[in-house]
């Protein structure tokens, strides 16, 4: 059941990760499209499967520069969504992502470096009441135009974090401390 609030952590940390080199060479602007965005995450449970869910409230904004690249995201944590309603509000609760006290979990890079065909971000992730630094590689995943005409383009990151890090230790013996976390991001050109 707690499952959701660990990999809720990681997910944010891979959503905020989401910068891309601008072909033109100016810094573009591109705004989270929540219909066509997803975070995913993963977490053993009782040290046989895993336990999967998802964030269904995501907004925020990425720069797809190399020398002015950021990224600046936001998930609602009541908006865990294991597919287990019981589970759900448990998650939502104060043994876990405790959405009342802390309703927003959220990114902010810091420092983008291109490298190769990836790009290596790291920032902060303020879950739970807890800010730490995290890094991660990003990879660009296309652009192309939407279906009213405006550019988009895409990205997605794949990272882990351990929920003990922000201080979630609720059931520790039947959910596992590290939370895999996959950030997938199409955003609209502002």
């Amino acid at each position: 059941m707690s499952v959701s609030v660990r990999a809720f952590a990681v997910l944010a940390a891979g959503v905020l990760g989401l910068v891309v080199s601008s072909p033109a060479g100016a810094a573009e602007t591109y705004q989270a499209d929540p219909v066509h965005s997803s975070v995913v995450f993963r977490v053993k449970h009782m040290n046989t499967s895993y336990a999967w869910g998802r964030f269904n409230d995501i907004n925020g904004s990425f720069t797809l520069d190399p020398s002015q690249g950021k990224l600046q995201f936001q998930v609602k944590a009541a908006s865990v969504d294991t597919g287990n309603a019981k589970r759900d509000q448990h998650l939502k609760g104060p043994d876990f992502f405790n959405a009342v006290q802390f309703p927003t979990i959220t990114f902010t890079s810091k420092s983008v470096v291109k490298s190769g065909n990836v790009y290596e971000v790291s920032g902060d992730l303020t879950l739970h009441g807890v800010t730490k630094p995290i890094s991660f590689r990003l990879t660009p995943t296309g652009t192309n135009k939407g279906p009213t005409g405006a550019p988009i383009a895409g990205i997605e990151t794949n990272f882990t974090i351990k929920q003990s890090d922000f201080g979630i230790t609720k059931m520790a013996a039947a959910i596992g401390d590290d939370v895999w976390v996959n950030v997938s991001v199409e955003g609209i050109k502002q």
